[in-house]
């Protein structure tokens, strides 16, 4: 019974992790925030991927954390965005400067290693 209970709220949390995961990408806004000189961070995620959520935490700390720094999301099964930055997997973090893509990586949740990436970029 105990197992039942614990394999439940498993469930549940993830299910609470893909609620708070919304699209947030619009190319007219991405376009804007690069012509303002804006660091753009573009993340990308899936239902229910806990390695997403983890990155997302990180990344909303971070945009209260640094100074002009926009940040969109998008979820990696729309085709259309997926395929304007060439992504393929979710968890995958684009740092973009002055119009030109500065980062990349696949899966880093780790915040000092994110912190370290934005921070480059600045």
């Amino acid at each position: 019974m105990r197992k039942i209970i614990i394999f439940i709220f498993c469930i549940l949390s993830l299910s609470a992790n893909a609620l708070e995961k919304e699209t947030t990408f619009d190319e007219v806004s991405f376009n804007k925030a690069q012509s303002e000189g804006k660091i753009v961070i573009v993340s990308s995620w899936v239902k229910y991927c806990t390695s997403c959520a983890s990155q997302m935490k990180v990344l909303n700390k971070a945009i209260k954390d640094f100074d002009n720094i926009e940040y969109f999301t998008f979820d990696v099964t729309k085709k259309e965005i997926s395929k304007l930055f060439n992504v393929q997997y979710q968890t995958t973090l684009l740092i973009f400067k002055d119009k030109k893509e500065v980062y990349r990586s696949i899966g880093e949740t780790t915040k000092d290693l994110i912190y370290k990436a934005i921070q480059s970029s600045i």
